[in-house]
């Protein structure tokens, strides 16, 4: 269906405004995609948008015509408006000239299957929305399978994560759990579980790694807690050689996943 809307009180446009809430998004299922590369990189990976939301003095351009196309082939909302209402819709002033609405997806632990690539990510706690896309983005670029999200994490379906998972959260599976949940799934099937930690760890090049591996990072502040940590086959540490103490959570993950992908490359 085509609609045009020129109104700021449209309860459809009060209703994509909720979406940038997370009560909002866990109640309806939906998450917003803001921008043209992403909504491709979603078309691409599968993904269909139910909702385009576009300005209505867009240029003119083929891989949004061919997106308009699909989704109003699939029976999706296909809707114009003005470049104000969208930037009231996004919340930014200089909103992209398209948006598009998505079923969230299924988060939960039986949608993983192990076997399906050598490493996962695994992150506790980890709070900045910025962090959580990096590491998508980051598992997309050495062929991880997915992001675990253990306890209290950011919204992986926050325009904040989406964005910053540069299309990587249509291409790596996202699944959510309580530790306690966790361990018991991990420890049913062969997967070994590697901690970014400081305590009685070994050096982080070329550790015994073994595939599955699950690459296991902490809260941004806090890192692991202690009793999470021994529940690890293995601890490494990289090296500081400056003052800091600590890397970034997500800068972390990433040097330990690329790492772990050029072990298990030797190993083959």
């Amino acid at each position: 269906m085509r609609t045009h809307i020129t109104g700021f009180s449209n309860p459809t446009v009060k209703h994509l405004r909720s979406l940038r809430d997370k009560k909002h998004r866990r109640r309806t299922g939906e998450f917003l995609v803001e921008g043209l590369r992403l909504l491709e990189d979603a078309r691409a990976s599968g993904y269909a948008a139910k909702m385009l939301v576009m300005a209505q003095d867009r240029a003119p351009h083929d891989l949004l015509d061919r997106l308009e196309s699909e989704v109003e082939t699939a029976g999706g909302d296909i809707i114009t408006t003005t470049p104000d209402i969208l930037s009231k819709i996004t919340g930014k002033s200089n909103a992209q000239s398209v948006v598009g609405v998505f079923d969230e997806f299924d988060t939960g632990l039986a949608r993983i299957d192990r076997r399906a690539a050598p490493i996962w990510l695994v992150a506790q706690d980890l709070r900045d929305p910025g962090n959580l896309g990096t590491m998508l983005r980051t598992g997309d670029a050495v062929g991880a399978g997915g992001l675990i999200l253990i306890d209290d994490c950011a919204d992986p379906f926050s325009a904040e994560a989406v964005r910053a998972s540069m299309g990587a959260v249509f291409t790596q599976t996202v699944a959510r759990a309580r530790w306690e949940e966790f361990v018991p799934w991990l420890r049913s099937e062969p997967g070994q579980l590697v901690a970014a930690s400081l305590r009685d760890a070994v050096p982080y090049r070329g550790a015994p790694y073994e595939a599955p591996c699950f690459l296991f990072v902490g809260n941004e502040s806090q890192g692991l807690p202690e009793t999470y940590e021994a529940e690890c086959d293995l601890r490494v540490t990289m090296p500081m050689r400056g003052r800091a103490d600590s890397l970034n959570a997500a800068v972390a993950g990433a040097v330990l996943a690329y790492e772990v992908a050029h072990c298990l490359e030797r190993q083959r």
